[in-house]
């Protein structure tokens, strides 16, 4: 199908147009002549579910895939381009602010948002041009700080300002954010939108890749839909006397998935069984500030068969207790013991922790997840290399057996040995990380934002897999910022606040203004 607009009222002449766009990797093509044409001054989201290409299409775009690596046409203002680097597409007035962000945390925030684009006076940098420079690009979107603070001591929400700042230093015409309120709170995520419709009157033009379906309908004036990395349509947002949007997100779920999703969380399978793992006193100190309690004095029984929630709001200490109990890989272990089936389980490294039947998928999957350039068939087997390995020399025809055995169950999409996960999108990286865990066939899996940056369609396949763990036995554990997520999956839900459980609630009684209510609660523990 084309990308001519489904709505009505688009006029000619768009400021970018891309046409015929083909990119391939080894093993796989990524784009296969994809168009998408973009009109000045508006807010256009990109949708498609992990793999469809939007985020290779946009490194197309502003010069990460240099021109020669891709067949197509690129036009700006009706002017062919052909991007060597992404210096030549800044040149062009296009920037591009990835999910990880590019800033260098040593530097204040006046040297990031400025570098390369300094004042001097008499060949020596102007230091009061360029504070001044800073605080007038900081204002414009809206962060109230000194340039001169370093970095480092910003929120994530205060650096994704930053990064906008430093992309209107270089005097921006077209704006491209990939998953630019993935790690945001509520409130940060609705100033950064906020701030798009700002830059949108002020004539800036905004590509926008999200999985967040209910701000790019907020927000979008264009979706254009990719599936399987090809262009399935483009949708024309339009809006009634009231605010209400032309387009739903069920309407952008049927584009990106094919179909409905009749619903997004599957139904429990199985019966839940006894208690597996109980855990007792768990307390952790800060890594590097002796007696900063990041978790104190917490219980919690996990059941075989069954999925636990844990809740609470950025700093309430669940990945640190997550990491601690796995291994003790965070933090000053104080006091705390883990049992198995009754028997203390001791677990003073993540060795021992794995030997016990742990498994953590982490919430930084390209940190603490996975080897980046390594392959899919290393990756998978990494954590239990015991089970492809004779005499201590690891068989390559078991282990590509093994791995593509992990992935063709998990329907994770690239050649099991060939590139480098590097190359792989968001989904189907989280979903090497569950087969790594997996093939240690684990008896408590801990889940850290199982489903962080990932789109709807893969979220359900991973909705999936965790209830069929579940149904096979294993205890589950499960870590989300997103309160749907965590009602439609559960079986029970703690709540956790400064460190300590603040609550406890059967999934059958919770919903989210409970969970909030629990989850700023302070002080002694009900």
């Amino acid at each position: 199908m084309t990308g001519a607009p489904t709505g009505a009222g688009a006029p000619p002449g768009p400021l970018l147009s891309m046409a015929g766009i083909r990119k391939e990797f080894p093993g796989m093509v990524a784009l296969d002549d994809v168009s998408l044409d973009v009109r000045e001054g508006r807010v256009h989201a990109l949708m498609g579910e992990n793999g469809a290409g939007k985020s290779t299409l946009m490194k197309v775009l502003s010069g990460v895939h240099p021109a020669g690596t891709y067949t197509g046409d690129i036009l700006l203002d009706g002017e062919p381009c052909a991007f060597g680097g992404v210096v030549d597409s800044e040149r062009a007035g296009i920037a591009i602010i990835h999910q990880e962000l590019a800033l260098i945390p040593q530097l204040s925030i006046a040297e990031n948002v400025l570098l390369g684009h300094e004042a001097t006076r008499f060949g020596v940098l102007d230091r009061d041009a360029n504070h001044a420079r800073a605080r007038e690009l900081l204002l414009r979107v809206g962060l109230d700080e000194n340039p001169d603070v370093p970095v480092s001591a910003l929120g994530i929400g205060a650096q994704q300002l930053v990064e906008i700042a430093k992309a209107l230093a270089k005097r921006v015409r077209l704006l491209i954010l990939d998953e630019p309120t993935s790690a945001l709170n509520e409130a940060e995520s609705r100033r950064l939108l906020d701030l798009l419709r700002e830059l949108r009157d002020q004539g800036v033009t905004c590509i926008l890749i999200s999985h967040k379906l209910g701000e790019v309908v907020s927000v979008s004036d264009e979706i254009t839909i990719l599936r399987d990395g090809r262009t399935i349509e483009t949708l024309v947002v339009e809006r009634g006397a009231d605010g209400t949007p032309s387009v739903d997100e069920d309407r952008i779920i049927r584009g990106m998935v094919g179909r409905s999703l009749d619903r997004l969380y599957p139904e429990p399978a199985g019966e839940v069984g006894p208690v597996r793992f109980e855990v007792r006193d768990w307390t952790v100190d800060h890594p590097t500030q002796p007696g900063r309690r990041m978790v104190d004095g917490v219980d919690i029984d996990l059941r075989s068969g069954e999925i636990v929630g844990l809740a609470g709001l950025m700093g309430a200490g669940r990945t640190e207790f997550a990491m601690s109990l796995f291994g003790r890989s965070y933090g000053r272990y104080v006091r705390g013991t883990l049992f198995k089936d009754g028997e203390v389980l001791p677990v003073p490294d993540v060795a021992a922790a794995v030997r016990g039947g742990l498994a953590y998928v982490p919430e930084d999957r390209k940190t603490l997840g996975l080897l980046l350039d390594e392959d899919i068939r290393h990756n998978t087997t990494l954590a239990g290399l015991h089970r492809v390995s004779r005499r201590g020399v690891i068989d390559q025809a078991r282990e590509t057996v093994e791995a593509r055995r992990m992935s063709d169950g998990l329907h994770v999409r690239g050649n099991v040995a060939a590139g480098t996960v590097r190359t792989l999108s968001g989904g189907n990286q989280q979903k090497v990380v569950l087969a790594k865990w997996m093939f240690t066939r684990p008896e408590l899996l801990i889940l850290d934002e199982p489903t962080r940056g990932i789109d709807v369609g893969a979220k359900y396949e991973i909705h999936l897999i965790i209830r069929r763990l579940a149904a096979e036995g294993a205890a589950v554990l499960l870590i989300s910022s997103e309160l749907p997520e965590v009602l439609g999956m559960c079986d029970r839900v703690h709540t956790m606040c400064e460190g300590r459980l603040t609550g406890e609630v059967p999934a059958g009684e919770a919903d989210q203004e409970t969970l909030m209510r629990l989850m700023t609660r302070t002080g002694d523990r009900p």
